[in-house]
């Protein structure tokens, strides 16, 4: 009786062991397939780099991989484009840096400075002050565009950085995000500060900069990016070519097929590969940070 049983036994486990097998299998299947997906556009867009623009647009994405890949790198980034003739991908690609810097940097700094008067200040309506900035996040850019439009043209801040950066720096994501971490600094490290003798902006710039390096980046990550690929702004506060940034030039370099002017497919799908590049390496980079950074906010 006693070898029936463990004969049973040793076929439970043996099936509980082959079905574990399936099920990884399966899991793994799934997240491949899953990133062949989201990879096969970008195989598509180096495959196009790689040929000429007439041969793309008669036989479309192939499998054949061209000798065009350095052409279409030196007209993206260094050959003139544009109606005025002057403006180069290298251009485009600092105006896309210095908008997702100057985004990062800027909802980094306000959302910092409005989360530490909201939780260390006494305010007598600082809740509701931080329920009202946190209520801004139903009014999309889409929304007020044309009130922020309006300011900024009235300011003379068309075609500037200013203009691109300043109206849009407020940040009730970042506010929230360092809100809940600020809440999370024990009172034992208040207090000795205070006996210390640490002034306010002492204890700022001293204890909870530091403290916070975490999550400023991971606020950087979701920031920068989110400045890096801004179009719709760009293109309403932008006419003057030199001020294009990358997502905003990429879509005049695709023109319509007029006369005998071919679409520059290569040219445009190399910025677009470029394009990419710098929120990948940010994401990258700081990786561990941004999933430290998240979790600490939740104590």
């Amino acid at each position: 009786m006693t070898d029936i049983s463990a004969h049973a036994h040793a076929i439970a486990q043996t099936r509980k062991r082959t079905w574990f097998k399936l099920e990884t299998v399966f899991d793994h299947a799934i997240l491949i397939l899953g990133s062949l997906l989201m990879l096969l556009p970008l195989l598509i867009m180096l495959q196009t780099v790689t040929t000429p623009d007439l041969e793309t647009m008669k036989l479309g994405p192939t499998f054949t991989i061209g000798t065009e890949l350095d052409d279409n790198f030196r007209k993206a980034m260094f050959e003139a484009s544009g109606f005025s003739g002057q403006n180069t991908g290298m251009n485009m690609l600092k105006n896309s840096m210095i908008l997702g810097l100057g985004f990062a940097l800027g909802k980094i700094v306000i959302g910092m400075m409005a989360a530490y008067a909201i939780v260390y200040f006494r305010l007598r309506f600082a809740t509701l002050a931080f329920w009202l900035i946190f209520t801004t996040l139903l009014l999309p850019l889409e929304v007020r565009i044309l009130p922020s439009y309006e300011i900024v043209q009235q300011l003379g801040m068309m075609n500037t950085y200013q203009g691109l950066i300043i109206p849009l720096i407020a940040s009730a994501t970042a506010t929230f995000f360092f809100r809940q971490f600020f809440r999370s600094v024990p009172e034992e490290l208040i207090e000795a500060a205070r006996i210390d003798g640490a002034g306010p902006i002492k204890f700022f710039i001293d204890i909870l900069v530091p403290l916070s390096q975490t999550m400023i980046a991971a606020m950087f990550i979701i920031m920068f990016v989110y400045g890096w690929n801004q179009y719709l702004w760009p293109t309403m506060i932008t006419t003057d070519e030199n001020m294009y940034t990358l997502v905003r030039g990429i879509k005049q370099i695709v023109q319509t097929l007029e006369g005998n002017n071919i679409p520059e497919f290569g040219r445009a799908n190399m910025l677009a590969l470029i394009a990419i590049l710098p929120p990948v390496l940010v994401v990258i980079f700081f990786q561990s940070w941004f999933v430290k950074g998240l979790t600490e906010s939740d104590k």
